[in-house]
C-alpha cells in the first residue's frame, strides 16, 4: 500500500474511534446521573484500575501497556469530568 492508502485507512479508523468513544461518553453520562442520584462519588480509582488492568490484558501491541493506559487515562479523565456535570 502507498501512503495515501494507509492515510485512508486511518482516516476510516479515526472516524469509527469517534463513535465509539462518543458511546463510551453516553455510557459514562449515563452512569454519572445514576452516581449522582445515589449520592456516590463520580471518583472510583478501583473501578478505574480494573479499566486499566482489563485494556492491558486486551492490548496485543504495537503499543505498550503503558501507552495503551496512558491513553486510557485521558479517556477516563474526560469521562470523569463528564459525569461531574450532571
Amino acid at each position: 500500500m502507498e501512503i495515501a492508502d494507509w492515510r485512508n485507512k486511518i482516516d476510516a479508523l479515526d472516524e469509527q474511534i469517534v463513535r465509539l468513544i462518543n458511546q463510551r461518553a453516553e455510557a459514562a453520562q449515563a452512569i454519572g446521573t445514576l452516581k449522582h442520584s445515589a449520592g456516590l462519588p463520580v471518583y472510583e480509582p478501583k473501578r478505574e484500575e480494573a479499566v486499566f488492568e482489563r485494556v492491558r490484558k486486551a492490548n496485543a501491541g504495537p503499543l505498550s501497556d503503558t501507552e495503551v493506559v496512558d491513553i486510557y487515562q485521558r479517556i477516563i479523565d474526560v469521562m470523569r469530568a463528564l459525569q461531574k456535570k450532571d
